[in-house]
């Protein structure tokens, strides 16, 4: 009787110092280890992995901050999730281009390291790991002006990776195992298509559902850095600069026919939520992110969402994978489950009813699901 006692006493105390506080969540002592997914979709599910940004290294001004590698270990720990999905996502932050200078408003940045311009080459970087649609909607699409992104529409289309997200290529169609898939992406920069114009947004989303059956929205908005990992019910202003109410957008988005969304922006993981049955990720923060992208502390964490949806678009379930990286060993999988684990705590602290359930290690179901 003793024993069992003390047992349950133990759990009570584990179960307290577990729980999310009220304010910003902080994981200090993690208690559940990261456990391969178990979850069983239903034959005809369609699965989706999800990740944040990406940006393989610059070789502007100089080939400093290019990895030795050539890029082609980025993804090495991560290649089997990204692989095995029907349809894998990620945000591309930077241009594929390999001579070139910036856009003249932004050779402020020249010394910063904050221009990003992969080399051509790593596009096949992209196509090894298994991406089938790519975001350039973000505002380092436009660090070299016309010709970066010329050249980035080029290398994708060569290789078969769709992409969305700037005025001239607001959204892409295209056929995938039998399923018609529509997608878009936005942002609040110039050349991007604006988060901003909501009713716009509609209408293209709308457009897109009526030829397709599902569609997929990607967003990068929202502050960026440490400060902002909360998601508010307001318009996010940055450094002057409007990033969008994103609560107000993506909700516009699935009332207008989007099946999942997946913001970037923040480089910082944010919380998700489940609106008329479509899962909305505020954002999925770093993924890989050589060099210019600080990714100390929370910054280092890097999610990948795996996502099963039917055919109608509706959520079914899923699993966030934690993975991390540093500028030392690049990307990794974290046994720590830190990832998932701030995700968590960030969905309950921001929404009192956030339509799922996330648990420790990181499976994401219905909050009505058993």
């Amino acid at each position: 009787m003793k024993t069992r006692f003390i047992q349950c006493f133990l759990i009570l105390i584990i179960a307290a110092c577990t729980r999310p506080p009220s304010g910003s969540p902080v994981i200090k002592n993690p208690v559940a280890k990261a456990q391969p997914s178990t979850a069983v979709a239903p034959p005809d599910a369609i699965n989706i992995a999800a990740v944040g940004d990406i940006m393989l290294g610059s070789s502007y001004p100089d080939s400093t901050c290019l990895p030795p590698d050539s890029a082609k270990n980025s993804f090495k720990h991560a290649l089997k999730d990204l692989r095995e999905a029907d349809l894998a996502f990620g945000n591309l932050e930077g241009v594929l281009l390999d001579t070139g200078a910036p856009v003249g408003y932004k050779l402020r940045f020249k010394h910063k390291g904050y221009l990003f311009r992969m080399p051509a080459k790593f596009g096949n970087v992209l196509k090894d790991a298994g991406f089938d649609i790519l975001s350039v909607g973000n505002n380092h699409s436009n660090d070299f002006d016309v010709a970066g992104r010329k050249s980035t529409l080029k290398v994708l289309d060569s290789l078969g990776i769709h992409t969305a997200g700037f005025k001239s290529h607001p959204s892409k169609t295209f056929t995938l195992n039998g399923v018609k898939y529509g997608f878009c992406a936005f942002s609040p920069n110039g050349q991007t298509v604006s988060l901003l114009q909501t009713a716009r947004a509609k209408k293209l989303i709308a457009g897109l559902k009526s030829k397709v059956d599902i569609v997929i929205v990607s967003f990068h908005g929202g502050g960026e850095g440490v400060d902002y990992e909360h998601v508010p019910d307001s318009a996010e202003i940055f450094k002057g600069e409007n990033r969008g109410n994103l609560r107000a957008f993506t909700h516009a988005a699935v009332d207008a026919g989007a099946d999942v969304v997946f913001g970037n922006g923040p480089h910082v993981a944010r919380a998700m939520e489940l609106y008329k049955n479509r899962l909305i990720a505020y954002s999925l923060g770093n993924f890989v992110t050589y060099k210019g992208v600080s990714i100390s502390g929370i910054c280092g964490i890097a999610p990948l969402l795996k996502v099963s949806i039917n055919k109608q678009g509706e959520f079914l379930n899923g699993q966030i994978v934690s993975y991390k990286q540093s500028h030392q060993t690049g990307l990794r999988f974290d046994t720590l489950n830190l990832a998932a684990q701030r995700i968590m705590a960030l969905t309950l602290a921001d929404f009192r009813q956030p339509g799922l359930k996330i648990s420790p290690s990181g499976k994401i179901k219905p909050s009505t699901a058993n």
